[in-house]
Protein backbone atom coordinates (compact mmCIF):
# COMPACT_ATOMS: atom_id res chain seq x y z
CA UNK A 1 0.00 0.00 0.00
CA UNK A 2 1.62 3.14 -1.22
CA UNK A 3 1.61 6.37 1.20
CA UNK A 4 -0.80 7.85 -1.16
CA UNK A 5 -3.52 5.48 -0.44
CA UNK A 6 -2.69 5.31 2.79
CA UNK A 7 -3.39 8.75 3.50
CA UNK A 8 -6.38 8.50 1.90
CA UNK A 9 -7.58 5.95 4.09
CA UNK A 10 -6.64 7.06 7.59
CA UNK A 11 -7.95 10.93 6.08
CA UNK A 12 -11.13 9.14 5.68
CA UNK A 13 -12.32 8.55 8.63
CA UNK A 14 -12.22 5.13 9.28
CA UNK A 15 -11.04 2.47 11.42
CA UNK A 16 -8.11 2.85 10.07
CA UNK A 17 -7.36 6.42 11.60
CA UNK A 18 -8.95 5.61 15.47
CA UNK A 19 -6.29 2.64 15.61
CA UNK A 20 -3.50 4.79 14.53
CA UNK A 21 -4.49 7.81 16.81
CA UNK A 22 -4.83 4.94 19.61
CA UNK A 23 -1.55 3.23 18.97
CA UNK A 24 -0.30 3.40 22.07
CA UNK A 25 -3.33 1.09 23.64
CA UNK A 26 -2.65 -1.71 21.23
CA UNK A 27 0.95 -1.43 22.70
CA UNK A 28 -0.19 -2.26 26.21
CA UNK A 29 -2.17 -4.86 25.57
CA UNK A 30 0.94 -6.37 24.11
CA UNK A 31 2.92 -5.39 27.22
CA UNK A 32 0.65 -7.29 29.62
CA UNK A 33 0.64 -9.85 27.55
CA UNK A 34 5.01 -10.21 28.27
CA UNK A 35 4.43 -9.00 31.28
CA UNK A 36 2.55 -11.84 32.49
CA UNK A 37 4.51 -14.63 30.49
CA UNK A 38 8.00 -13.31 31.75
CA UNK A 39 6.44 -13.13 35.48
CA UNK A 40 4.94 -16.95 34.53
CA UNK A 41 8.58 -18.02 33.02
CA UNK A 42 10.51 -16.68 36.19
CA UNK A 43 8.18 -18.53 38.33
CA UNK A 44 7.61 -21.77 36.71
CA UNK A 45 6.82 -23.72 40.16
CA UNK A 46 3.58 -21.39 40.04
CA UNK A 47 0.68 -23.26 40.76
CA UNK A 48 -2.75 -23.56 42.84
CA UNK A 49 -4.32 -19.95 43.76
CA UNK A 50 -1.37 -18.08 42.78
CA UNK A 51 -1.79 -19.36 38.94
CA UNK A 52 -5.38 -18.80 39.41
CA UNK A 53 -4.61 -15.01 41.07
CA UNK A 54 -1.50 -14.29 38.42
CA UNK A 55 -3.64 -15.23 35.53
CA UNK A 56 -6.94 -13.12 36.99
CA UNK A 57 -4.70 -9.74 37.18
CA UNK A 58 -3.82 -9.79 33.96
CA UNK A 59 -6.81 -10.79 32.35
CA UNK A 60 -8.68 -8.14 34.24
CA UNK A 61 -6.13 -5.52 33.24
CA UNK A 62 -6.00 -6.83 29.71
CA UNK A 63 -9.55 -6.17 29.55
CA UNK A 64 -9.93 -2.68 31.04
CA UNK A 65 -7.07 -1.47 28.67
CA UNK A 66 -9.36 -3.44 25.58
CA UNK A 67 -12.38 -1.79 27.07
CA UNK A 68 -10.43 1.89 27.06
CA UNK A 69 -9.70 0.62 23.42
CA UNK A 70 -13.17 -0.45 22.02
CA UNK A 71 -14.27 2.93 22.98
CA UNK A 72 -11.75 4.88 21.48
CA UNK A 73 -11.81 2.84 18.06
CA UNK A 74 -14.88 3.64 16.51
CA UNK A 75 -17.11 2.88 13.18
CA UNK A 76 -19.79 5.26 11.98
CA UNK A 77 -19.51 6.64 15.38
CA UNK A 78 -20.02 3.74 17.37
CA UNK A 79 -17.87 0.94 19.16
CA UNK A 80 -16.39 -1.72 17.25
CA UNK A 81 -18.51 -5.08 18.88
CA UNK A 82 -15.44 -7.17 18.74
CA UNK A 83 -13.40 -5.04 20.55
CA UNK A 84 -16.02 -4.50 23.19
CA UNK A 85 -16.47 -8.26 23.45
CA UNK A 86 -12.93 -8.90 24.18
CA UNK A 87 -13.31 -6.14 26.76
CA UNK A 88 -15.85 -7.58 28.81
CA UNK A 89 -14.78 -11.25 28.49
CA UNK A 90 -11.46 -10.18 29.68
CA UNK A 91 -12.83 -8.52 33.05
CA UNK A 92 -15.57 -11.46 33.49
CA UNK A 93 -12.73 -13.84 33.24
CA UNK A 94 -10.64 -12.04 35.31
CA UNK A 95 -13.25 -11.71 38.04
CA UNK A 96 -13.93 -15.63 37.94
CA UNK A 97 -10.67 -16.02 38.80
CA UNK A 98 -10.78 -13.47 41.64
CA UNK A 99 -13.98 -14.97 42.87
CA UNK A 100 -12.91 -19.04 43.02
CA UNK A 101 -9.39 -18.47 43.27
CA UNK A 102 -9.20 -22.25 44.40
CA UNK A 103 -10.34 -23.46 41.58
CA UNK A 104 -8.72 -26.58 40.55
CA UNK A 105 -6.09 -26.54 37.72
CA UNK A 106 -7.99 -28.47 35.09
CA UNK A 107 -10.65 -25.75 35.85
CA UNK A 108 -8.54 -22.47 35.52
CA UNK A 109 -7.03 -24.34 32.52
CA UNK A 110 -10.79 -24.84 30.97
CA UNK A 111 -11.31 -21.37 31.71
CA UNK A 112 -7.89 -19.90 29.90
CA UNK A 113 -8.18 -22.53 26.68
CA UNK A 114 -12.32 -21.38 26.26
CA UNK A 115 -11.13 -17.05 27.20
CA UNK A 116 -8.27 -17.35 24.42
CA UNK A 117 -10.39 -19.13 22.17
CA UNK A 118 -13.24 -16.37 21.94
CA UNK A 119 -10.73 -13.60 22.33
CA UNK A 120 -8.43 -15.11 19.46
CA UNK A 121 -11.90 -15.42 17.36
CA UNK A 122 -12.47 -11.47 17.45
CA UNK A 123 -9.14 -10.71 17.09
CA UNK A 124 -9.27 -12.80 13.89
CA UNK A 125 -12.56 -11.21 13.24
CA UNK A 126 -11.24 -7.95 13.77
CA UNK A 127 -8.31 -8.00 11.28
CA UNK A 128 -10.48 -9.62 8.81
CA UNK A 129 -12.32 -6.17 8.80
CA UNK A 130 -9.04 -3.89 8.90
CA UNK A 131 -7.27 -5.75 5.61
CA UNK A 132 -8.75 -3.27 3.62
CA UNK A 133 -7.80 -0.28 5.78
CA UNK A 134 -4.05 -1.17 6.99
CA UNK A 135 -0.75 -2.73 6.76
CA UNK A 136 0.03 -4.94 9.31
CA UNK A 137 -3.22 -6.48 9.64
CA UNK A 138 -1.79 -10.12 9.70
CA UNK A 139 -0.35 -9.41 13.08
CA UNK A 140 -3.21 -8.96 14.71
CA UNK A 141 -4.74 -11.96 12.66
CA UNK A 142 -1.53 -14.07 13.38
CA UNK A 143 -1.96 -13.24 16.96
CA UNK A 144 -5.63 -14.51 16.77
CA UNK A 145 -4.90 -18.00 15.95
CA UNK A 146 -1.99 -18.05 18.02
CA UNK A 147 -4.49 -17.63 20.61
CA UNK A 148 -6.99 -19.97 19.22
CA UNK A 149 -4.98 -22.73 19.35
CA UNK A 150 -3.35 -22.23 22.56
CA UNK A 151 -7.46 -22.67 23.62
CA UNK A 152 -7.81 -25.19 22.20
CA UNK A 153 -4.26 -27.09 23.31
CA UNK A 154 -5.51 -26.08 26.63
CA UNK A 155 -8.62 -28.09 26.08
CA UNK A 156 -7.61 -31.21 24.48
CA UNK A 157 -4.35 -31.87 27.22
CA UNK A 158 -5.92 -30.13 30.43
CA UNK A 159 -4.20 -32.97 32.74
CA UNK A 160 -1.05 -32.27 31.10
CA UNK A 161 2.48 -31.63 33.82
CA UNK A 162 1.40 -28.62 35.81
CA UNK A 163 5.29 -27.31 34.61
CA UNK A 164 4.64 -27.73 31.37
CA UNK A 165 1.75 -26.03 31.57
CA UNK A 166 2.99 -23.17 33.39
CA UNK A 167 5.51 -22.72 30.42
CA UNK A 168 3.45 -23.21 27.54
CA UNK A 169 0.80 -20.36 29.11
CA UNK A 170 3.95 -18.43 29.58
CA UNK A 171 5.12 -18.82 25.97
CA UNK A 172 1.45 -18.02 24.64
CA UNK A 173 1.52 -15.29 26.75
CA UNK A 174 4.64 -13.96 25.14
CA UNK A 175 4.58 -14.90 21.59
CA UNK A 176 1.16 -13.32 21.65
CA UNK A 177 2.14 -10.09 23.46
CA UNK A 178 4.82 -9.55 21.05
CA UNK A 179 2.31 -9.91 17.84
CA UNK A 180 0.63 -7.04 19.33
CA UNK A 181 3.21 -5.14 20.28
CA UNK A 182 4.36 -5.35 16.27
CA UNK A 183 0.93 -4.17 15.19
CA UNK A 184 0.97 -1.13 17.56
CA UNK A 185 4.21 -0.33 16.26
CA UNK A 186 2.73 -0.94 12.93
CA UNK A 187 0.42 1.28 13.35
CA UNK A 188 2.72 3.85 14.81
CA UNK A 189 4.49 4.03 11.99
CA UNK A 190 1.53 4.44 9.61
CA UNK A 191 0.41 7.02 11.67
CA UNK A 192 3.72 8.90 11.31
CA UNK A 193 4.01 8.87 7.68
CA UNK A 194 0.49 10.28 7.16
CA UNK A 195 1.23 12.99 9.44
CA UNK A 196 4.16 13.58 7.07
CA UNK A 197 2.40 13.99 4.32
CA UNK A 198 0.17 16.25 5.73
CA UNK A 199 -2.38 14.74 7.16
CA UNK A 200 -3.74 14.63 11.15
CA UNK A 201 -4.57 11.48 12.67
CA UNK A 202 -5.45 13.25 15.80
Amino acid sequence: MDLETRTLIVSDGTLCRDFCRNWIWVLLRGVLAIAFGVLAFLNPRVAGMSLVLLWGVYALAEGVVALVLAFRVRKAGRPIWPLVLMSVLGILAGVMAFVAPRMTGVALLLLIGAWAMVIGGLMIVTAVRLRDEIEGEWFLGLAGLLSVGFGLAMAAFPAAGALALVWIIAAHAIAFGVLVVLFAFKLRSLGRAVSEAGVSVS
